[in-house]
């Protein structure tokens, strides 16, 4: 079993910055990637970023390309997401999801984190 823990959302305004982190444990081992997803008031949930775990490549939804940067700690088991010029678009609930070797998608996530902006 694996469980996640977000941590670092809030209100923010609109240009401000934010920190999200995500710890990983229990059964971490053969982790192939972790990533950030969204999810806003009526909406289905949204892929942000990921990273790769053993390589480090990332990838970003087109929205948020020059304004977050995901990055991982292997030796914490956390994942990050920087987020810089938020927008009041960005506004979601953002949880991390973690995708084992050799399973088709993402299999496991957290309770995730609130991200307002606004003025």
């Amino acid at each position: 079993q694996v469980q996640l823990v977000e941590s670092g959302g809030g209100l923010v305004q609109p240009g401000g910055s934010l920190r999200l982190s995500c710890a990983a444990s229990g059964r971490t081992v053969a982790t192939y990637a972790m990533g950030w997803f969204r999810q806003a008031p009526g909406q289905g949930r949204e892929f942000v970023a990921t990273i790769n775990w053993n390589d480090g490549k990332t990838y970003y939804t087109d929205s948020v390309k020059g304004r977050f940067t995901v990055s991982r700690d292997r030796t914490k088991n956390a994942v990050y997401l920087q987020m810089n010029s938020l927008k009041p678009e960005d506004t979601a609930v953002y949880s991390c999801g973690l995708w084992f070797e050799g399973e088709p998608d993402f299999d496991y996530w957290g309770q995730g984190t609130q991200v307002t902006v606004s003025s």
